[in-house]
């Protein structure tokens, strides 16, 4: 009798095992999936790990059927997800469940995804024909105000007499309906009435476009070459190099020249970004030069596409270059030779919700161990603590670009005290004097204006001028954030929305107002201030449909947009060539998080948002509004003085045992009834304290000390450099064990996040 050891997509533990029917023996092998029994009813794909012919104690179900002919996983992609569960201590299901598209993990048929899309009907493709569709929508105000918007995204709104644009726009529906601010029923009546015709879009199409042009690659700079060329020698004795290089001093086009180069040697690259926002430059940057070679993979694409470029993956005819976002790294790669980490330092990297809480440098590092010779590059303007302490202590190779490219300046940074403009009334709202005259040079120069805020919505609270009462979400412990072009109030953990109140619930009173500044209001007053400019907003707000990261970002590279308002999307890595102000609106959200990373991630961002201003021929201008002018990161930050910072903060890390020389571990416990997870808490920081005694810290509530109607408490362990780590992890493991085994904790959600960012 023949047996198989399989992986369920579950948050289980461990293999199952399961007999094998002697037809089908042939047919299993690692990697392959098969369908199997669970419980009384359901059934699960599940991943075959081993074929052996060892009776297990129990009586075994039979596979119900083998899925695949040949394996969907190889022996490098099961190693890797085995250590992503040791490393980061979550059950190998969970691994599973992230690593595999969703196409992949159900028995049945994927079908491609499509989006329904807008067009102009034939009819009306003229000026005139326009000019008479908008004079008789005058009657149906929210018709024309969507039909005005529709024009506007697409470009048909430029069309001269019947010569239509050159550059007209596809537009989906959601994303039609979102930059209106329209219902179903609006669009529809217009669809009804002929001015606009609905059809759908397939999406999840591979990238077959494109030749394989290397002769495009641009020559490097001397220092570009110089770069380069320590990289490849120090790739000799080191298999990760930390590339540190000031924002705009041409780190990209080196990146290009070291795929040539493995590509040429007959090998794959994985190029990670943060953020999904920056596959959509960097794809065509890529795609001149590497054509059909590059594929992109991310989680915006539909699982149509993932499944596919899998699948091409697994082929004999693989992509040799993968762009993508953190889920990357569980491709299958045949002959893996280079990885490339951009924008290394970036927190998006860490996986938050759901497990496994995986790093995807980190992650990155050890898919390369996996393949003989292959080799990691970091890139970065401002990098982490920990890559740069690797560096620095020589486990990592560092290569330093200390120019821009062609020599451009670096942009003058000017640090505005707001606090002091306030005390002196010579500033109402988010803009200072020197910023809005900066903004009007830049507007009257012809050259663009970026504005950073990092909070979206209109305003992070609404309050009750009178009582002071504050609206909360019902779910989670947090404020709710107003919106006001769907006029509700939202939770950004939960989701739960509210209509907004005409008057206070505790007093009556109907003076509410909003405190603090969204990029929805910011939005709102730069139009107000400078109502000639053609103005755009990027955040999460906007850019939920398929395809308004490209058109907000074409947008602006193409000059059609004077203004972009943002979050951090627009800090990370982007090239504007004709921005040459950049606004930081208020420093001090980033400074006053109650976090130990908060002064490194706000020099990162200041400093990244800072390096989009003045990247060609003209130095940039940065204003730094801030109400804390005499701190040291700011004046750091100004000086672009990475150095110091860093070493000033590697002093305090080491006297307070935080990262890199210390490993963190955060158990965290959830559940409805806020006294059970406290005494929970409780018992598991005791049961902690008898294996880590005082490297046991808490229990505590976080910073957000209820979510989705649970409860939470934080335990934080820190834990040396050189410590038994497997050790560690069993003694851990062993205590959530033992506290789930209390049939009072035995509904208790307790997890680790092992490496926190």
């Amino acid at each position: 009798m023949h047996y198989v050891d399989v992986i369920l997509p579950l948050p289980l533990e461990g293999t199952f095992t399961y007999s094998v029917p002697e037809p089908m023996v042939a047919q299993v092998r690692m990697g392959v999936r098969v369908l199997v029994p669970l419980g009384r009813s359901k059934t699960y794909t599940a991943m075959a790990m081993r074929l052996h012919s060892e009776k297990p104690e129990f009586e075994t179900r039979p596979i119900i059927q083998v899925i695949d002919a040949e394996p969907v996983l190889i022996e490098q992609q099961l190693r890797l997800w085995q250590w992503i569960s040791t490393y980061y201590m979550s059950p190998i299901g969970d691994v599973f469940k992230a690593a595999l598209p969703a196409g992949l993990k159900a028995e049945e048929n994927y079908r491609p995804k499509t989006v329904r899309c807008v067009t102009l009907p034939a009819n009306l493709r003229s000026e005139q024909s326009l000019h008479m569709a908008l004079t008789i929508l005058k009657r149906a105000l929210k018709q024309h105000q969507t039909f005005s918007t529709y024009l506007e995204l697409s470009h048909w709104n430029e069309i001269d007499g019947e010569t239509p644009p050159a550059h007209i726009a596809e537009i989906a529906c959601d994303e039609l309906q979102n930059a209106a601010n329209a219902s179903d029923a609006v669009l529809r009546q217009l669809i009804q009435r002929n001015f606009l015709e609905l059809y759908h879009r397939e999406v999840g199409r591979l990238n077959t476009s494109g030749e394989y042009h290397p002769e495009r690659i641009q020559p490097l700079s001397a220092a570009q070459q110089a770069a380069e060329d320590s990289i490849c020698e120090q790739f000799n004795e080191k298999n990760v190099i930390l590339l540190h290089g000031v924002t705009s001093s041409g780190k990209t086009e080196i990146y290009i020249h070291l795929i040539k180069k493995a590509i040429d040697e007959g090998k794959q690259v994985l190029y990670l970004l943060p953020e999904i926002a920056l596959t959509v430059q960097m794809t065509r940057r890529l795609q001149n030069v590497f054509g059909s070679r590059l594929g992109i993979y991310h989680s915006k694409y539909s699982d149509a596409e993932r499944v596919e470029i899998w699948k091409k993956q697994l082929s004999s005819e693989p992509y040799d270059v993968i762009l993508g976002a953190r889920s990357a790294v569980f491709l299958p790669f045949t002959r893996l030779g280079l990885v490339i980490v951009d924008e290394e330092h970036e927190t998006s990297f860490k996986q938050q919700d759901p497990a496994p809480r995986y790093h995807a440098r980190s992650t990155a590092i050890m898919l390369a161990r996996m393949y003989e010779g292959a080799k990691v590059l970091l890139g970065t303007a401002t990098p982490s603590m920990e890559s740069y302490h690797n560096a620095c202590t020589g486990k990592y190779g560092y290569v330093q670009l200390t120019t821009r490219y062609k020599d451009v300046a670096m942009p003058e940074i000017r640090v505005v005290d707001t606090k002091d403009l306030y005390h002196r009334k010579m500033m109402r709202g988010a803009f200072s004097p020197d910023l809005l005259e900066a903004m009007r040079t830049a507007l009257r120069n012809k050259k663009q204006v970026l504005l950073f805020q990092n909070r979206r919505g209109f305003a992070p609270m609404v309050e009750c001028k009178v009582c002071g009462w504050v609206p909360k979400c019902k779910n989670c412990d947090v404020s709710l954030t107003y919106h006001r072009s769907m006029n509700l109030l939202t939770c950004h953990y939960c989701g739960y929305t509210y209509p907004v109140p005409k008057q206070c619930p505790n007093c009556e009173s109907t003076e509410l107002l909003g405190r603090g500044y969204g990029t929805e209001k910011i939005e709102d007053r730069v139009r107000e201030l400078f109502p000639e400019a053609r103005i755009a907003r990027m955040d999460l707000d906007t850019t939920r449909s398929a395809g308004a990261y490209g058109r907000i970002i074409d947008d602006f590279s193409c000059g059609r947009t004077d203004i972009l308002i943002g979050t951090q999307m627009i800090t990370k890595g982007l090239d504007f060539s004709g921005v040459t102000v950049v606004g930081i609106l208020n420093a001090d959200t980033m400074l006053n998080y109650p976090d130990f990373r908060a002064y490194e991630q706000a020099f990162q961002m200041l400093s990244q948002v800072s390096g989009r201003a003045g990247r060609r021929d003209e130095r940039g201008l940065v204003i730094l509004q801030t109400k804390s002018a005499d701190l040291p990161v700011i004046q750091q930050v100004v000086a672009g003085d990475f150095q110091t910072f860093a070493h000033d903060l590697l002093e305090e890390r080491s006297m307070f045992r935080y990262p890199p020389f210390y490993h963190l571990v955060y158990v965290y416990l959830r559940h409805r009834n806020e006294q059970l997870v406290d005494s929970a808490a409780i018992e598991m920081a005791s049961r902690l304290r008898q294996a880590f005694a005082d490297r046991v810290l808490g229990p505590d509530k976080p910073a957000v000390a209820r979510v989705k109607t649970e409860s939470i408490r934080k335990i934080v362990i820190k834990l040396e450099q050189g410590i038994n780590l497997p050790l560690a992890r069993q003694c851990m493991a062993e205590a959530r064990t033992q506290l789930l085994q209390d049939k009072r904790y035995a509904a208790m959600t307790v997890f680790f996040d092992v490496d926190p960012s």
